[in-house]
């Protein structure tokens, strides 16, 4: 008896922990409202449901017992069942309240899920606009249909356990007799499960009803796009009427198993369901067929082009595309080769520096100890040089690596190793003479122009597991050549240990019973956990998506992480729908950074909110950034408090805001196929675009690059982020693709794309990928690089609208043999039919646009170098019809001829290097 009463007061006290480190953690944040909100509306969903599934199904078993027939009566099949009435006659109470208990559970348990539903039902604010069908506020579909289907669903479940439960007492009772010749029911059994039918058929009535409404966000297969959602003509013609129809016919139908509670007999209701059945397989599933086979297939585009502009119309509104320019760009230039040089150092801050890249540099210049570490990914911000000039700069924070502490064991994992310490930055544009970042933030303790910050990194997207600050054990600040700091925790983040309550409670709770007798913790010992900046705001705001890349800012005097929020729905009439996780995928995302949405699949998407972590304090912050946006209007309502307007936010968080790159992610796939306008370009797919694979990374979406640049119609540089398109099953160039991603630019958010002619031949990123690696002098020098196994690896490739054309920019990083990190050796320009591959980027630009010979075009094509032995100049030869073959095999998207002409010019290069070392050994010998 004591031991179970001990196990029964631990399994309560381990729910209890659970429970209250939840409700100290929001305090700490200061979010306790979050925290009350959620759990008293789970508990009242839990409550209020698990009670009426309790009682609908309890008084439908008290009914079906009360209207048992007397024991004389019943016949030899109900009297052969009087042994399970016997077994169960004394615990008929506790059997009833088993049951009903259990169900309860069940349902409060399932329903307590719908919180969020109910939230935006009962806060619901009216989105303005109207959905071209039924002419309801969009609001109807975002937050009253799933609250109306959630409150059927549960109907159609009360009452089919109700009928289960009713069906079995009375067949237990004798009310219902399954093999006795006669009579299968009595009377009373048949009026009482003839009500609970006639509640079934009403409730499919109210279904008929919603599904109306429901086609409007449908999905659907359509020829046009992928996950077509609304209506189309079937739908509208057919289906529509089809719904009211059966509306109809449920009602009548209902109405009949109501009227048995009179008649005491199944004969009409029975034919009632049957004719409800045959109709809704005649016109609810063959009318629809016929008139999809018969009107619709012979002149599929006519009879469609209303509801493709209905959805063309909703799916951009939705994705915040609508306000998008595309422009016709010819890709070609006929600017002299002066003129395209002095456009080159104004259009663009060409950013030398890929992110993706140099982190193993940062970690190897700048790491100090092994026990920090930088991201795999770093970031790009923008701050101000001394003279006052905007700057790309790559950033990352030297985070804790509790991997690399020297000696591992519990005190030094959870109380001396407990922070990174400062920011590391690199000009984006520039590079030191070694090929190594031109760091304008680095060392420890922190040297720059960064000013002075509060350096210490407590909150960081590496930073997993808990630690215990503020108490007696010294934590290790930094070390340098003087030897160890040790540092104390002086801020008011995490939740106090002083308590033995909250110590047993954390025991539990991270099921390590040192927190509980530890002299390590002491008066002010306080508990860090939920340290990454995605958990944090993901806690503080349950009803948001989170970007996946948050990135550091020295905001005054502290670093802040800077978190992108959208709100999200899945129920926008006529928007097409798309899937958050595959859609934000690209070369650079990994499971920890690449969006993880609650909701999937979404067709509403805005970035409602900017969200602020201070790095030292754990301080959430969080600033309505969207402010029409009716979704986030509606959660403001449902938590106020807890969203700042957007006029708190200060100048300095404001410069280094930036638009987010999933939002952007999301967009660029809808605008491969809703940059088109007309419904019949877009039936046909005929300008259809893809996102091109990044050619470093085969079988990976090219990322969206950020780059400060002067569109074609600008009259300066913008902080941009960009990207590029290729026509559908092509490695051309299909358009191009900035949005302006300043905050402080009156033209935020503005998507403008160059569209090229459908008949270009300006090659796409792929292409000039291959152009460089087929190039005989490149793959020269390459081999050069490559020698002591050395190792190549390519930055980003840049594109840039110039004077008409495309200028593209790759750097070139080459990792020694000697040395575990990348330094940028070279740099790749193309532009036209030009290549250089020079040591620096003023220099290739030099040899690109150099004036010599100029015609005027800007599209000479650069020769091969001559040779006097005529062997090297056969070889010479090969490789350049090698190269012909491959770039007319890839014009024609013919792969296999393209894959032999690659292997032809492999050999045809190595033949040329052959022939030349010979031609050489020749002439000494001479």
């Amino acid at each position: 008896m004591t031991a179970g009463v001990l196990a029964v007061l631990a399994i309560l006290f381990v729910m209890f922990a659970g429970f209250w480190t939840d409700w100290l953690w929001y305090r700490s944040v200061q979010y306790s409202s979050v925290f009350t909100k959620t759990l008293w509306t789970k508990v009242g969903m839990f409550a209020v449901f698990g009670l009426l599934m309790a009682v609908a199904v309890g008084v439908n078993i008290w009914i079906a017992h009360r209207l048992r027939p007397p024991l004389s009566a019943m016949s030899l099949e109900q009297q052969s069942l009087d042994r399970y009435r016997m077994s169960i006659a004394p615990y008929k109470k506790w059997v009833l309240l088993g049951v009903t208990a259990l169900v309860g559970l069940i349902a409060g348990a399932s329903a307590a899920g719908q919180w969020r539903t109910w939230l935006l039902w009962v806060n619901s604010v009216p989105f303005g606009k109207t959905d071209p069908q039924f002419g309801k506020d969009i609001s109807f579909y975002a937050f009253d249909l799933p609250w109306y289907r959630f409150l059927l669903s549960f109907g159609f479940a009360a009452v089919v356990l109700s009928l289960l439960a009713a069906a079995l007492v009375h067949y237990l009772y004798g009310g219902l007799r399954l093999t006795t010749p006669g009579a299968r029911a009595t009377a009373q059994a048949t009026g009482h499960l003839s009500v609970l039918l006639g509640f079934f058929v009403a409730l499919k009535a109210v279904a008929y009803w919603l599904d109306r409404y429901g086609l409007a966000v449908k999905s659907g297969d359509f020829k046009a796009t992928d996950n077509w959602t609304g209506l189309k003509f079937v739908d509208a013609n057919a289906y529509l009427p089809a719904k009211t129809i059966l509306f109809c016919i449920a009602i009548i139908c209902a109405v009949l198993f109501f009227a048995t509670i009179w008649r005491r007999t199944w004969q009409l209701p029975v034919i009632g369901f049957g004719l409800m059945v045959l109709s809704a397989i005649l016109i609810g599933g063959l009318y629809p067929a016929i008139v999809q086979k018969f009107q619709v297939q012979p002149n599929e585009q006519a009879k469609e082009t209303p509801y493709i502009k209905k959805n063309i119309k909703a799916t951009r509104d939705a994705y915040g595309i609508d306000a998008s320019e595309v422009k016709d760009y010819s890709g070609t230039s006929k600017a002299g080769k002066q003129q395209l040089r002095d456009a080159a150092d104004t259009t663009a801050s060409t950013r030398l520096l890929d992110p993706n890249v140099v982190s193993p540099t940062f970690q190897q210049k700048q790491q100090v100890r092994g026990y920090y570490q930088f991201p795999a990914v770093l970031d790009v911000d923008r701050y101000k040089t001394k003279d006052g000039r905007e700057q790309d700069t790559v950033v990352g924070l030297r985070e804790i690596n509790t991997d690399g502490i020297p000696e591992k064991n519990w005190i030094n994992e959870h109380f001396k190793y407990t922070h990174g310490f400062g920011m590391v930055a690199a000009k984006g544009t520039t590079v030191d003479k070694d090929g190594a970042p031109a760091f304008s933030e680095k060392d420890l303790p922190p040297k720059g122009d960064k000013g002075d910050y509060q350096g210490r990194v407590y909150y960081g997207e590496k930073t997993n597991q808990y630690s215990i600050v503020g108490g007696p054990q010294k934590e290790l600040d930094y070390a340098d050549d003087e030897g160890e700091k040790t540092y104390t925790y002086k801020g008011k983040s995490g939740v106090n240990l002083s308590n033995p309550i909250n110590r047993a409670a954390y025991a539990v709770n991270f099921n390590e019973p040192q927190i509980l007798y530890s002299g390590a913790i002491g008066e002010g010992s306080r508990i860090l956990y939920n340290r990454t900046p995605k958990d944090r705001v993901e806690a503080v705001a349950p009803w948001l998506t989170i970007d996946g890349d948050p990135y550091p800012a020295v905001v005054n005097g502290r670093i802040k992480w800077i978190v992108d929020a959208y709100t999200t729905s899945d129920n926008y009439p006529y928007s097409s729908r798309t899937t958050l996780g595959d859609t934000t995928e690209d070369s650079l995302t990994d499971g920890q950074r690449a969006v993880v949405a609650r909701q999937n699949r979404v067709n509403y998407i805005r970035n409602s909110v900017k969200a602020t972590v201070d790095a030292y304090s754990g301080q959430v912050q969080m600033y309505q950034w969207d402010k029409k946006d009716p979704v986030l209007k509606t959660w403001m309502k449902a938590f106020p408090g807890t969203v700042k307007p957007k006029s708190a936010i200060g100048n300095d968080l404001m410069d280094h805001l930036r638009y987010p790159q999933d939002l952007f992610k999301v967009q660029r796939e809808l605008l491969t196929r809703y940059h088109v306008t007309s419904p019949s370009q877009f039936y046909s797919g005929s300008e259809r675009w893809q996102i091109p694979d990044d050619p470093t990374h085969k079988g990976n979406a090219v990322p969206p690059y950020y780059l400060s640049l002067q569109m074609p119609d600008e009259k300066k540089q913008t902080f941009s982020l960009t990207t590029t398109f290729n026509p559908n099953k092509r490695e051309t160039l299909g358009a191009f693709m900035a949005i302006d991603a300043d905050p402080r630019s009156s033209g935020y958010g503005k998507i403008k794309m160059l569209r090229l002619p459908s008949n270009t031949t300006v090659s796409g990123p792929s292409q000039v990928q291959s152009k460089f690696n087929s190039d005989p002098n490149i793959a020269e020098s390459l081999n050069l690089l490559k020698r002591g196994d050395s190792e190549i690896e390519y930055g980003n490739l840049l594109t840039v609208p110039l004077e008409g054309g495309l200028l593209y920019v790759e750097p070139v990083y080459v990792r020694g043999a000697g040395t575990n990190y990348p330094r940028m050796r070279k740099v790749l320009v193309t532009y036209g039919e030009r290549i250089a591959f020079e040591d620096t980027l003023g220099q290739a630009l030099d040899k690109v646009f150099d004036a010599e010979g100029d015609t005027g075009t800007g599209e000479q094509p650069e020769e091969p170098p001559a040779s006097s032995d005529a062997s090297v100049q056969e070889a010479l030869k090969n490789v350049q019809d090698a190269y012909d073959d491959g770039q007319e095999a890839l014009e024609k998207g013919d792969w296999k001829a393209y894959g032999k002409a690659q292997d032809d010019l492999k050999d045809a290069i190595k033949d040329a290097q052959d022939a030349e070392s010979k031609a050489e050994k020749r002439a000494k010998k001479e």
